[in-house]
């Protein structure tokens, strides 16, 4: 069984479990963290002579799972080390804190007699996310001026991996 839908947890209306304290256990929400599948956060090679900023903004409030967000990562690096080589400093702004729950659901004959319906239904946590508001940075490349058209390509691609709806800001970094 794979993932569930990502339209399943987009909206931020329902409420957060994130609790989870490692000094005062009887105090967690969540007893174990599902592992988080995003691991590099910065990649490229900082300069100081980039010129160029282009960002990833979210239009309205989402959440994304962190799964959602590593294949955004994978095509960007991808397609920026293709066509951009090391000219290029590429930034996740946000970690995903979030922890989805979910209530396993059992399928196929008997399937009736088996499942515990709604008692107890609070879930376990499976997956992790990140939620965000509107106008945040997801995503930012930095690099120089001629390089504008490869880096909204990369962003472009990587919008179609994530739920909603984003703009792309180019702006200039002053020196």
């Amino acid at each position: 069984m794979g993932y569930r839908p990502g339209r399943t947890c987009r909206d931020t209306d329902k409420p957060s479990w994130t609790r989870y304290s490692r000094r005062k256990p009887k105090k967690s929400y969540v007893k174990a963290l599902p592992h988080n599948p995003l691991k590099h956060f910065d990649m490229g090679i900082k300069k100081d002579d980039y010129d160029t900023i282009v960002k990833l903004i979210t239009k309205e409030p989402v959440q994304l799972r962190a799964n959602a967000i590593e294949a955004a990562r994978m095509t960007i690096s991808k397609y920026l080390q293709a066509n951009v080589q090391q000219n290029y400093f590429f930034k996740i702004h946000t970690y995903p804190f979030e922890v989805i729950r979910e209530t396993k659901r059992q399928t196929g004959a008997g399937a009736d007699r088996l499942s515990s319906g709604m008692k107890k239904a609070f879930g376990r946590p499976t997956y992790r996310a990140m939620r965000l508001r509107k106008n945040q940075t997801l995503f930012s490349i930095k690099s120089y001026e001629k390089n504008i058209p490869q880096m909204k390509e990369a962003l472009r691609k990587a919008q179609s991996k994530l739920s909603k709806s984003y703009r792309v800001i180019i702006e200039k970094i002053s020196s």
